[in-house]
């Protein structure tokens, strides 16, 4: 197995192809853009920009970094990378793009799971800091700072997307899929984490973030349940799971402060995986 730098990135300015150039990734009306010496590009324009460090902040990326590394995903990673892999037996090469990546674990786990096929590798994140530290952990992928409300990549070039407990925006993942690619898509069901939200908040929400109908341009292939449980021993990793979810910001100071009291946890892992497929009359 072999992982290569995806190449088809777009200007984000004007769209077009652009193409490497030393340490610089060009177009050719002439917009530039350099590679940072960490290895990542950022292709998010000021003006799309929300905030000054729009994203996960250096904190969360640490957390979720050392939370994820530690293993108490790795069902949700095999089920992704199968997934990711099904269909692919015989061609040579695959190209995927993770929408969303954070710091790249599905990605670096992705690269482990598959043999017989390479993989040409975009990470992406609206996070510098999710961004930065993909590419410090792995230099045989693309890492950009962009967005998945405006994907720097040329359409039709892509064979998979990733958008794991992400924000999918399905007329661009549509565009940059070419016919037949497939969209791997992760969400949280109503169970998931339970344990730790009825800690944290006064009342617990029951909704699915399920997808009950395929997006438009696309076609479901299977839908598969991921559940099991999990236990975390220690305050730190606790604190870790915490702060890696959007639940840190939600959750009053009274719910924080009980979480952080805890010395344990047992917690419902709930998550439900879609495979959409791009049909040809998605543009």
């Amino acid at each position: 197995m072999s992982v290569v730098p995806f190449e088809n990135l777009a200007c984000p300015l004007d769209g077009i192809p652009l193409y490497r150039e030393g340490r610089s990734w060009r177009c050719a009306t002439g917009h530039s853009f350099d590679i940072a010496r960490q290895g990542y590009v950022h292709l998010l324009p000021v003006q799309k920009k929300r905030s000054k460090e729009p994203g996960d902040s250096k904190a969360m990326v640490a957390a979720r970094q050392r939370f994820l590394d530690a293993g108490f995903y790795q069902p949700i990673a095999d089920a992704v990378s199968k997934a990711t892999l099904e269909g692919a037996s015989g061609k040579p090469s695959i190209s995927c793009l993770d929408a969303g990546c954070g710091e790249g674990y599905y990605m670096r786990q992705l690269g482990l799971a598959a043999s017989g096929t390479s993989l040409s590798l975009l990470g992406l994140d609206i996070s510098k800091w999710a961004v930065l530290s993909g590419a410090r952990q792995d230099d045989r992928a693309c890492w950009v700072v962009g967005s998945n409300a405006n994907l720097p990549v040329v359409s039709g070039s892509l064979d998979r997307v990733l958008c794991l407990f992400g924000f999918p925006v399905y007329p661009e993942f549509a565009r940059v899929l070419s016919p037949g690619g497939r969209l791997i898509q992760v969400d949280a069901g109503q169970d998931h984490l339970r344990e730790l939200r009825e800690i944290i908040y006064p009342e617990v929400r029951t909704e699915s973030k399920k997808v009950s109908q395929a997006p438009q341009g696309f076609r479901r292939i299977t839908t598969e349940d991921i559940r099991f449980s999990l236990h975390i021993a220690g305050a730190e990793p606790i604190a870790d799971l915490l702060a890696m979810t959007p639940h840190l910001y939600r959750a009053s100071q009274e719910g924080r402060e009980r979480a952080a009291a805890l010395e344990s946890l047992s917690l419902t892992v709930d998550v439900c995986l879609h495979t959409f497929e791009r049909e040809s009359a998605a543009l």
